[in-house]
Order: structure tokens, then C-alpha cells, then sequence
């Protein structure tokens, strides 16, 4: 437990929002938005999983290097042909902290992608700044192909050395693995229906555990892994995702970078928030005393939106740190 100075508690220092709300933005701009390069076939949930990542149904604004907004006609992701290029960031308005990279073409394997890609993580991996660096990548691989493990992700995992950024395989469409799993006792094994239903969550289990081992065996094997399944259904979310991408982060720069900016886990948020503070008290043992402004202005850290909340309405808030 943290003893708090009595004087902070019994006389509270005014907490000013708009100096609050400024140091807040100068943190964001200098850390600047968090960026993921999205990797994965057409056909994968890409643009499914950043729709729920960001908590719309809209689809993104697309910008070029210069900064220039794109129109979106003149894109071809199946072909990678006209506007498109990896290089694009891909921004939801309704959370504009993410800048998204799509890798389209990519699920050719070809020589040709496999180098832009290749060039394109380590052109950003030098980056000076933190703000144009690339901070995670997300490979997405469909699980409702035959093949899931295609050449293209051999030739991934096998070749292009990431550095720093880490990986997450992504296994989308898991829903449909149950039936593929009936069928294939029914076929395989001389099942009956109910027999094979039966059977079918265990073997889709081990179906899945057995690709994630495939990727596992290569050079550069991905950090970490999800599976994900039914996103185009309302009621799910990637909070599976946002916990794998935070654990995967090597810095604590990076992890309040990516908490602060997502929405779609307040658990998250509250579990770094709250290690932070416990953090600072294993580094600083002899150190006791922590005021109630110190404690609040690094839990919200974690949760700039809810600063924002807070801001238009600071004569409740006041009454709030009062009590």
C-alpha cells in the first residue's frame, strides 16, 4: 500500500486540466502515432481486424508520402498496380493514433514484393525518430485456405530479418475450422456425425497448434500469435491482439505508446497503469511517499481519452480529486 503525504490529501494542489491537457499533447507529439505494417493476402481480414482494432465500420483515409490524401479509386489492392504503395498509411478517423502499412501484393510470394517488403521494414527500422519507425507488424493468415502456410509466408519468416520490430502471426477465419475438422473425421476416420462432431473442437485445436508450430520452426519465427475468429460479427473484438501486441513491445515507451492509443481493452490499460505505479515503488523502495497528483498524472498516461473526457468537464472532475 502507498502512504500519500497528508498535505497533498488534506490540501490539494489545484490540478490545472488545460496545463494537464497540453503537457499530454506535447508527450503525443513527440512520441507520435503508433505505426503497424499489416502483412497478409487479400483475402486475409486485414481490413476487417483494423476496422475493429479502431472501432468503426467506415473504411480508412489513405495518404502518400507527401502527406497528399489519396483517392481511393485509384487503387488496386488485388493487383498492387496504379496508387497503391506500402509506403501509403492508412488512418480511421475515428482513432487517427494508428497509421496503418498494407503490404497488398504480397500474397504472391514473388521476388519482387518480397523485396519491397524487405526494404520497406528496413528503411523504417533506421529511423531516427520514434515517430516513422514501424513498430510492430501483424502477419494475417486466413485459416480457412487449404493451405494456410503458403510460400509467401515461408519465404517471410525464412528470410526477412525484422530487427527490433516484432512480429505477430495473426491466424484469422478460425470459425470455419470446425467444420472443415467434421469433415475431415467423417472422411479420414470413418466417423459418424455426431461422432465427429464431438471430436471436432479438439482436432481444430490441435490443426491450429500444429500450423503456429510450422511457422515456429523457421529463422525468423514470429514473437507472438492470436487467433481470431467470427470479426465480422458485432459482438467480438481483437482484445486478444491489443494484450499480444503489448507483451511483444520491448520498451515502455512503446507499450504506453500502444495502450494509451488503443480503445478496445480498458483491462489492458488498467493492468500497465497499475504496474507502473508498482514498478516505480520496486525501483524506489525507500521512497514511500507518492502524491495523489503524481499517482493520477501516471495512470493517465495510459488513458489519454479519458483525460480528454475529463477536460470538458473539470468542475466534476475537481469535486472528484477532492473527495
Amino acid at each position: 500500500m502507498f502512504e500519500i503525504q497528508s498535505s497533498t490529501y488534506l490540501k490539494p494542489k489545484p490540478f490545472n486540466w488545460q496545463i494537464e491537457g497540453q503537457r499530454y499533447a506535447t508527450l503525443a507529439k513527440k512520441a507520435g502515432r503508433f505505426r503497424i505494417l499489416v502483412v497478409g493476402r487479400a483475402n486475409a481480414g486485414k481490413t476487417t481486424i483494423l476496422k475493429k482494432i479502431c472501432n468503426t465500420t467506415n473504411d480508412p483515409d489513405i495518404y502518400d508520402i507527401a502527406g497528399k490524401k489519396i483517392d481511393p479509386s485509384n487503387i488496386e489492392p488485388t493487383t498492387g498496380r496504379g496508387a497503391h504503395n506500402i509506403a501509403n498509411e492508412m488512418i480511421f478517423q475515428s482513432n487517427p493514433g494508428f497509421i496503418f502499412h498494407d503490404s497488398c501484393g504480397f500474397e504472391a510470394g514473388g521476388v519482387d514484393e518480397l523485396e519491397k517488403v524487405k526494404h520497406f521494414i528496413l528503411e523504417r527500422s533506421q529511423e531516427k525518430e520514434l515517430r516513422n519507425r514501424v513498430h510492430v507488424i501483424w502477419y494475417c493468415i486466413p485459416m480457412n485456405d487449404s493451405r494456410p502456410i503458403t510460400n509467401a509466408e515461408i519465404q517471410f519468416f525464412s528470410k526477412i530479418r525484422t530487427g527490433k520490430v516484432p512480429v505477430i502471426a495473426v491466424f484469422t477465419k478460425c470459425e470455419g475450422l470446425e467444420l472443415q475438422a467434421i469433415e475431415e473425421l467423417q472422411n479420414s476416420q470413418q466417423l459418424s456425425y455426431l461422432d465427429a462432431l464431438h471430436g471436432a473442437p479438439e482436432y481444430a485445436k490441435k490443426y491450429l497448434q500444429n500450423t503456429h508450430q510450422v511457422l515456429k520452426q523457421y529463422k525468423y519465427a514470429p514473437q507472438g500469435h492470436v487467433y481470431l475468429q467470427e470479426m465480422e460479427k458485432l459482438i467480438t473484438d481483437c482484445q486478444e491482439l491489443v494484450k499480444c501486441t503489448s507483451s511483444v513491445l520491448d520498451t515502455n515507451a512503446l507499450q504506453a505508446l500502444f495502450i494509451s492509443t488503443q480503445q478496445v481493452s480498458l483491462e489492458i490499460s488498467l493492468k500497465y497503469a497499475t504496474k507502473k505505479i508498482l514498478d516505480l515503488k520496486i525501483k524506489k523502495p525507500n521512497d514511500r511517499i507518492l502524491s495523489v497528483s503524481y499517482i493520477f498524472k501516471s495512470i493517465m498516461d495510459y488513458f489519454p481519452y479519458w483525460l480528454v473526457c475529463l477536460l470538458v468537464n473539470s468542475a466534476f472532475t475537481q469535486v472528484l480529486l477532492y473527495c
